[in-house]
């Protein structure tokens, strides 16, 4: 079956061209749609594993799974509340110092840096993205805790130790390990992401909005602050959630030098764990069908609700951002 066109030609004849009915168009929708359900298929059955896996540690313990830090495989008890402390403070101090490091870097990049240089600063911050998280482990391991343990923290012992209300959190034994140097590995190695994020954000703004601002008088940071931030809004904290989302998944490098230890405490120097760190470790030591690995995939299934509550929250505050806009 086809259908035909008519062409016409300036001061020609008139042709009828037979026009096929393409098969492209239905198999390229048909292979659109199958992408997108394998999406949910794949999220369901990683879902489904996860919590079909760690039934018997739910069961076994309920709700105390979730509220107890306790972690002893001698006695089979295990709770989760130790290593999920230690991923939401690691992550939370991970952002905090990536977030204004990145910015530094894409203002720097779009609107400070000259033609020569923003190239290849440009391409160094995506080569780090690129760097595989044991690497930052490894050299997090021999260069940063050493830095910490003789000279930051026993600084911040020195000086923030003292202070009422702050001496909880920089007290303790300055070993170089804890949760402040996991928070910094996290920090150096979700700051590329971000600020790749925000580059291109940035980038993609129409100039005639910044040519504007800046013909009234304002200056970069004017610019910045009233400008290309409300208009990007939306998409920096998108940024911001994807590096959250590498944070709080983050494994090897983490496990270097957040000291392994199942324990909570106010100190940003006691060593930790996070959910992440402790399935890696403990997994190869469990057994098909014990407590043990019934647990640590119990702790992965904990996880991705972490990861579904923050993207939540990430989605709530962008509808509300534009709903106040």
């Amino acid at each position: 079956m086809g259908a035909e066109v008519s062409l016409r030609t300036t001061g020609g004849p008139e042709h009828h061209a037979p026009v096929r009915r393409s098969w492209a168009d239905p198999a390229f929708a048909g292979l659109a749609r199958a992408c997108g359900i394998a999406v949910l298929i794949l999220i369901s059955g990683i879902i489904a594993v996860m919590l079909f896996g760690g039934r018997q540690a739910f069961s076994t313990f309920g709700l105390g799974f979730l509220t107890s830090s306790v972690w002893n495989p001698v006695l089979h008890h295990y709770g989760a509340l130790a290593p999920m402390f230690g991923t939401i403070v690691t992550s939370f101090i991970g952002l905090v110092i990536a977030v204004p490091l990145a910015f530094g870097v894409a203002f720097c990049l779009t609107e400070m840096a000259p033609g020569w240089l923003s190239g290849p600063l440009g391409t160094a911050v995506e080569l780090l993205a690129a760097v595989p998280s044991i690497i930052f482990g490894m050299w997090g391991f021999f260069v940063i805790v050493p830095i910490m343990a003789q000279h930051i923290q026993p600084a911040l012992i020195h000086s923030l130790g003292r202070v009422p209300f702050l001496h909880p959190f920089f007290s303790g034994a300055p070993f170089g390990t804890g949760l402040l140097t996991g928070g910094l590995i996290l920090a150096v190695m979700v700051t590329p992401f971000i600020a790749a994020v925000m580059r291109d954000v940035f980038n993609s703004m129409p100039p005639v909005l910044k040519e504007s601002a800046y013909g009234l008088g304002s200056t970069r940071w004017d610019v910045m602050r009233r400008v290309v931030l409300p208009w990007s809004r939306t998409a920096v904290i998108g940024g911001i959630m994807l590096g959250l989302g590498r944070a709080l998944g983050e494994t090897m490098a983490i496990t270097f030098v957040i000291g392994n230890t199942n324990r909570i405490s106010a100190s940003l120097f006691s060593p930790g764990n996070t959910i992440a760190s402790l399935i890696a470790l403990e997994f190869p030591e469990s057994e098909a069908g014990s407590l043990k690995l019934s647990s640590l995939l119990a702790l992965g299934f904990v996880l991705m609700v972490i990861s579904f509550i923050t993207l939540a929250c990430s989605r709530a505050l962008l509808r509300r951002g534009r709903l106040v806009r």
